[in-house]
């Protein structure tokens, strides 16, 4: 498994590499047979250490944590136990479904765009209807089941997520409603 571990304005000594190569690597090899990679990041905000794990999976599945602590050692440790809890859950559910996937997951690529947000729009009226777009992007479209679908948007901590269908070939997405409950739009 190929591993980024790196810091954003702060630096990352050989014994923290190693530390999350070791413990990462362990909990990676326990619940996922075929890791790619794996990209930590830390940070710091305020007098917080921040840290930011994201798994690549051989499935085209991927799991991501994040966690807080006062101490760099304390914030990976808790996004390893967030991570292996991700992880645990979703070979508990590829067991429950009595399948494992044989191919990789098919991506479609597609455009995806961050428009501006207009915060003053109640107040004054918008010169255009077109809205103002801030970055566009190259994204890909995972061809998934519905569960898969469901499970590879809990396993990224997304609100929603759109994939192609691979019982009936269209697009739809799946979503976390207010209730707590998940929606699945069927075009």
């Amino acid at each position: 498994m190929q591993y980024q571990i790196s810091g954003r304005q702060i630096d990352i000594g050989d014994a923290l590499q190693t530390h999350v190569r070791d413990d990462l690597g362990s909990v990676v090899q326990k619940y996922a047979e075929r890791p790619t990679s794996a990209q930590v990041i830390f940070s710091k905000s305020a007098h917080e250490y921040v840290c930011e794990a994201t798994v690549h999976l051989s499935t085209g599945l991927t799991a991501q944590a994040k966690a807080h602590a006062t101490e760099i050692y304390a914030a990976f440790d808790a996004c390893s136990a967030k991570m292996e809890k991700q992880l645990r859950r979703y070979k508990r559910r590829l067991k429950d479904h009595h399948k494992e996937r044989a191919q990789p997951v098919e991506l479609s690529g597609a455009s995806s765009y961050i428009l501006a947000s207009d915060s003053d729009s109640e107040e004054n009226e918008p010169e255009s209807l077109q809205p103002i777009i801030v970055a566009e992007m190259e994204t890909n479209i995972p061809s998934l089941s519905v569960g898969e679908a469901v499970m590879q948007m809990e396993l990224a901590g997304a609100p929603v997520l759109v994939f192609r269908n691979e019982g009936k070939k269209g697009l739809n997405v799946v979503y976390r409603r207010d209730d707590g409950n998940i929606g699945w739009i069927d075009p």
